[in-house]
């Protein structure tokens, strides 16, 4: 029989062997650049089978209750079986019906996935012409395209494609998940996910929405009234709202943000903030292209953990889907790139004895997953930030009046911003509830609609709710929310940092802390608990809604603030991200840092601007 450690040491490996090949067939079919989904979906459910494997539940207990914390370690065994432990009870599956149904939802989400991969979308060009476009394309049209026969087409190919996934496999789907979720217990999938997501009920999860909700609706319709009045109601007209309050200030920014210096501005910047990559080997793929999911996303095929005290380093891929030649392109771009390695951060500093603690699906909370990268992104908002990284071709640092612009037509649609986040978890717990006989085409698109006016205000959203991809995969339906949790929680971190150092930009302060308390504990500790650790506070929504609230004037002397004090200081050295970094195309590397971070930056910058 199998000692503990020993039985520890072997779920380790062998959690290690299947998750590595499901995440190296999970990132060639998502990147397009293989035809293995057969494969895919078979890793998948080899990797589903593991973490839902019931038994393990009865043999973890079995083995902690017959160790003793006597020696070191036992103890550290005793610390990394719980942490399995935690895993197996988010996940397991104990009859045969719930791993069926499981199976049966593996492989009509990976039916589902295909078909959409040869969904063609496209929007009519300046010239009338139909021109084939991803929807990061398209949805670079709604913000900043000064045409608004391509703005209306683009958002018509956002319907359109919502009405494609309603008739190809989406209803099934949805069904499917509701009966697996009530085999388990549960009254809905919504109800099974908040669950599993974020250890509490829907109920719970609801309190917090719609106090947030109640505390923003009236700034948010304020603010559409506001441009209704301004510009007309053509403005807040679905195709036409982004660029009608954006588009000028977009176009504004363009040239101080390329997306060909974004690599050098995340290498700088996370470099100044102090932040470490432990050593992690990291692809990022960061380009649009056609066959490639249309999301940016970060996953972590070897999860940094301590194995007998050795340090493992991680392996970690991301993307985005930049479009360089497109107006705002640069913007969107970089901020995925800052949002994506945030994530990757945290997942190489992971510094627990198993790699259970490691990894972004449950137990993990997507609301603590999601606070790591959205720091890193919420970054790129502020106006010192902006001073020190946004720059012309010439070196030029973006003016004054630009980021005045930008805060102008930001601030009052900052609660949209966030609302626009809240939109999902209404329409999906309500999806969710309706019964198999209501879900029908026309019954869910009706919901869409009223969902979208009552959170929103608007009667369609400029990115209709069944054409954001997170709907339709099952390791991100119903979790949603998350990113709302998240940015509550990132403005409390960000509110507490400026409260004890006074600035962020730049702040070496910001990485050794966010490694010790946010990302060194992984899932051993819960969302609430690491935020206590750095805060001395337990998670509070009110520094977001206040943000929300704040009027342009407001905001604006916020920002004048953190300019003069950057005018103030020297600006620190770029640490070392100590990583080994490749960044790619597809098949193709166009450059890493194999000989130095600069080569690595010019090389990219080459590559980008040939293309732009």
């Amino acid at each position: 029989m199998q000692t503990a450690k020993q039985y520890f040491d072997s779920l380790n490996n062998d959690y290690l062997s299947i998750h590595r090949k499901k995440e190296d067939l999970f990132w060639s079919t998502y990147m397009g650049t293989s035809e293995q989904s057969e494969e895919f979906a078979t890793s998948e459910k080899s990797w589903s089978d593991f973490i839902s494997n019931a038994n393990r539940i009865t043999e973890i207990k079995a083995y902690l209750n017959d160790l003793s914390d006597d020696t070191e370690e036992n103890k550290n065994t005793i610390h990394g079986l719980k942490g399995w432990l935690a895993l197996f009870e988010s996940n397991a599956l104990e009859s045969e019906t719930e791993q069926k149904l499981k199976a049966d939802l593996i492989n009509a989400e990976a039916v589902l996935f295909d078909k959409k991969k040869n969904h063609v979308m496209s929007y009519t060009g300046e010239n009338g012409d139909k021109i084939e476009a991803s929807s990061p394309a398209l949805a670079s049209n709604l913000r900043a395209n000064n045409n608004e026969a391509v703005r209306l087409s683009s958002h018509q190919a956002f319907l359109d494609l919502e009405q494609w996934v309603l008739n190809n496999g989406f209803i099934e789907l949805v069904k499917l998940r509701n009966k697996f979720a009530q085999s388990l217990g549960f009254d809905n999938f919504f109800d099974y996910s908040v669950v599993k997501t974020e250890h509490m009920t829907g109920d719970e999860l609801f309190v917090i929405l719609e106090d947030f909700e109640k505390q923003t609706s009236t700034t948010n319709l304020k603010s559409i009234q506001s441009l209704q009045d301004e510009k007309g109601s053509d403005a807040v007209k679905s195709h036409n709202f982004y660029f009608s309050f954006a588009g000028d200030a977009t176009r504004a920014l363009d040239p101080y943000m390329p997306f060909s210096r974004s690599l050098r501005a995340w290498v700088e910047s996370f470099g100044r903030l102090n932040i470490d990559y432990a050593g992690a080997e990291l692809t990022l793929d960061l380009l649009d292209r056609k066959g490639k999911y249309q999301n940016g996303f970060c996953h972590g095929p070897v999860p940094s953990y301590y194995d007998n005290g050795q340090w493992v380093a991680a392996k970690v891929n991301f993307t985005s889907n930049a479009l360089p030649s497109q107006v705002g392109s640069g913007y969107s771009g970089i901020n995925t790139l800052f949002h994506e390695g945030g994530h990757a951060a945290h997942f190489s500093n992971v510094a627990q004895n198993a790699p259970c603690f490691s990894q972004e699906f449950a137990p993990t909370s997507m609301a603590y997953a999601e606070t790591q990268s959205m720091f890193c992104d919420s970054l790129l908002g502020d106006a010192d930030w902006l001073k020190a990284y946004a720059k012309d071709k010439n070196g030029q640092a973006v003016p004054d009046q630009v980021i005045k612009a930008l805060i102008e037509t930001k601030q009052p649609f900052f609660a949209y911003g966030e609302r626009s986040i809240l939109v999902v978890p209404y329409f999906e717990r309500a999806l969710y509830q309706m019964s198999d006989a209501e879900l029908t085409a026309q019954n869910i698109t009706n919901l869409a609609r009223k969902t979208e006016q009552k959170i929103l205000g608007l009667e369609c959203s400029p990115r209709p709710l069944l054409a954001i991809p997170h709907l339709l995969s099952d390791e991100s339906a119903c979790s949603y929310q998350g990113y709302l949790l998240a940015n509550m929680a990132v403005y409390q971190t960000r509110a507490y940092f400026t409260q004890k150092f006074g600035y962020l930009c730049d702040n070496p302060e910001i990485g050794p802390l966010l490694t010790q308390h946010y990302w060194n504990p992984g899932n051993s500790i819960s969302h609430d608990n690491s935020i206590r650790n750095l805060t001395g506070e337990g998670f509070n929504a009110k520094y977001l809604a206040d943000v929300c609230n704040l009027s342009v004037d407001e905001a604006w002397e916020i920002e004048q603030v953190k300019v003069d004090k950057l005018s103030q200081r020297t600006q620190v050295p770029v640490n070392d991200l100590n990583a080994k970094i490749q960044v790619v195309d597809g098949a193709n590397v166009i450059a890493s840092n194999d000989v130095s971070v600069n080569g690595m930056c010019d090389a990219f910058e080459k590559a980008i601007e040939k293309i732009s």
